[in-house]
């Protein structure tokens, strides 16, 4: 069996592993602080929109311009 200080290999992708879940969970930390000091943003405006919706039968003028 190999000693475990001989498998350079196995400690480097330990080491990776170890430091993109500390990275991540720094991150997680500072966007969930940041969002706390933040006040909440209003996502969508409270404006109502007009909409028109106009018929057009199969036999008008209109419908035979547009096919």
């Amino acid at each position: 069996m190999s000693n475990w200080t001989s498998l350079w290999y196995v400690w480097l992708i330990l080491l990776t592993v170890f430091l993109l879940l500390l990275c991540g969970i720094t991150a997680s930390c500072i966007k969930f602080c940041w969002r706390k000091k933040r006040p909440p943003v209003e996502t969508f405006s409270r404006h109502p929109y007009d909409l028109t919706a106009i018929a057009i039968d199969s036999d008008s003028t209109a419908h035979s311009t547009v096919t």
